[in-house]
């Protein structure tokens, strides 16, 4: 396991000196993250894992322009983001798929404000995405008549359609049995190798991070920091039994649990300390 000293030079999302807070009822402050430094090279998967409290899900809101920094300042593709934009799009644990909807109209959704785009071309990047998440002949299907891995594709595919800089997923299998999770794991990395598409993943799971990982970030403390990012140097595929695989699953994992040996009680609030 090794340490990377230096930033990519070719960043697809810098972070720098992001701070987040939050009021509680009553008035009280709790701090989220605070002084968050990180860089992202373009067609990297970067994982970020952390214990429950470290700001997990908050820093992938924040680089989502889904809310807002207290301090420090966040670029995609070069441009600060000041909120929500095409350059970057989100896949959460749950599809959030609209019910009403078909796979196909689901996956148009996510075009949805590109009025520069013809019928037939926005025809055809529907088509051709419903067909890269291994749905082809589904389009005509709704949420409720897919299973949940099934769904988290489309939910996928949405995101995509539009061809975002960034792509942020907030624990996108944690819902899924564990055979599900790891065929897509799989297919997060197919859909990775056609599309070159930079991906940032929020997950609790060690394994997950070590397999899907160019790098892997971990976030400690309450508030959360940057305790150590870590370059996987692992060949594509990866075989999870390998000596090295283990080892730097364990690296990871006691990275964890001396953070968790660690770290003082917190108040509970699920707004002030989103995982």
């Amino acid at each position: 396991m090794t340490s990377l000293q230096n930033p990519p030079t070719n960043a697809a999302l810098e972070v720098h000196g992001v701070t987040k807070r939050y009021t509680l009822a009553g008035g009280a402050r709790v701090d989220a993250l605070s002084s968050i430094d990180l860089s992202v090279a373009s067609g990297q998967i970067v994982v970020i894992v952390g214990g429950s409290g470290s700001g997990k899900s908050t820093l992938l809101r924040v680089i989502a322009g889904l809310e807002r920094a207290d301090h420090g300042g966040i670029t995609v593709a070069g441009k600060r983001v000041t909120g929500p934009s095409r350059d970057c799009a989100m896949v959460f644990q749950e599809h959030r798929l609209f019910p009403w909807l078909s796979v196909a109209d689901n996956v148009a959704f996510g075009l949805a404000g590109l009025v520069e785009m013809a019928p037939a071309t926005r025809q055809q990047a529907i088509d051709e995405h419903v067909a890269l998440v291994g749905l082809a002949g589904f389009e005509r299907a709704y949420p409720h008549q897919l299973s949940g891995g099934m769904a988290q594709r489309v939910a996928i595919a949405r995101a995509l359609a539009p061809r975002p800089r960034l792509l942020l997923l907030d624990e996108p299998f944690g819902a899924l049995d564990a055979l599900t999770k790891m065929r897509m794991q799989d297919e997060l990395l197919r859909i990775w190798q056609a599309e070159r598409t930079t991906l940032v993943l929020v997950t609790h799971d060690v394994e997950e991070a070590v397999y899907l990982g160019s790098r892997i970030v971990v976030l400690a403390g309450r508030p959360g920091r940057v305790r150590q990012t870590i370059d996987v140097g692992l060949e594509r595929p990866r075989d999870r039994t390998s000596a090295d695989f283990a080892a730097l699953r364990r690296s990871v994992l006691a990275e964890l649990l001396d953070d968790t040996s660690r770290s003082a009680p917190a108040p509970t609030s699920p707004r002030a300390l989103r995982s």
